[in-house]
């Protein structure tokens, strides 16, 4: 063999083992991006300890500095979290701690509280950045200041919805479609007595005390106002029965659908 050929053949046989080389070392390195401290940094590795890629790429933890690992088919993540001072204030008290976790659900989870029993100004979800200010709320006492604002809410509701009447406007709770009827005071058994003990007189009211609880106030157009204060053994659901003065009254009055206001 001539000596350029063995030239030719030396420069083929590195060429081959730098293409090897290099093909072997591409392969095997995986990507990895690292997020720390505000900025990315991608880079190429072969060793699988995070330890040893932030070192290699001079990130330093302290000790209650944590990293999260993310795997995906492209790459490998790793996010650093640096240690930070956080204030949490939960019934009149004041606690300081240094913590690495990311939201504020974690952080106090990792102080020991049952989030099913505070809740917090922030929401549990709220990245945690140095010098969060957590403040803490007894579910218990949310839940009181929530039913607090619904009976404002309702009462608000209720002076919203008057009816004008012969006495001036009147607040109502809910209006309901019924079937009324008439009937005297010496119906039934005669004694005039009612089932709540009331004498049984213009603007008392028989209802069915699942639809309409004895005691309640109302007003009925064409009628005026009256108490649910009787009973009757034909009045079931949406019914009601009006004592009349007369038996006059109680003829023309009839049997007809009315709306009954159940007044506030």
């Amino acid at each position: 063999m001539s000596l350029q050929r063995k030239r030719t053949a030396v420069c083929l046989a590195l060429s081959g083992f730098l293409l090897l080389s290099t093909g072997f070392t591409q392969n095997g390195a995986q990507p990895v991006k690292i997020n720390v401290d505000g900025r990315v940094i991608e880079t190429n590795t072969t060793t699988l300890s995070p330890e040893r890629i932030l070192s290699r790429e001079g990130i330093t933890l302290s000790d209650r500095d944590e990293y999260q690992i993310t795997k995906t088919d492209r790459e490998t993540e790793i996010t650093v979290y640096r240690a930070v001072p956080v204030t949490v204030e939960f019934q009149g008290e004041s606690r300081e701690v240094l913590t690495s976790k990311p939201t504020v659900g974690e952080v106090l989870t990792e102080l020991g509280y049952n989030l099913n029993d505070v809740e917090a100004d922030l929401g549990f979800e709220a990245k945690v950045t140095d010098g969060s200010r957590i403040i803490l709320t007894d579910s218990a006492a949310k839940i009181a200041e929530q039913e607090r604002l619904a009976e404002e809410e309702r009462q608000r509701a209720l002076a919203a919805q008057k009816i004008e009447t012969a006495q001036g406007e009147l607040n109502y709770a809910s209006a309901l479609t019924m079937e009324a009827s008439a009937y005297l005071p010496s119906d039934g058994g005669g004694s005039g007595i009612t089932a709540s003990g009331m004498m049984a007189q213009r603007g008392v009211a028989a209802v069915d005390p699942d639809v309409i609880p004895l005691g309640t106030r109302l007003y009925i157009p064409g009628y005026g106002e009256a108490i649910a204060a009787d009973t009757g053994g034909a009045i079931i659901g949406h019914k009601i029965d009006l004592c009349m003065e007369d038996y006059g009254e109680a003829m023309q009055f009839g049997r007809r659908d009315i709306t009954v206001y159940v007044l506030a």
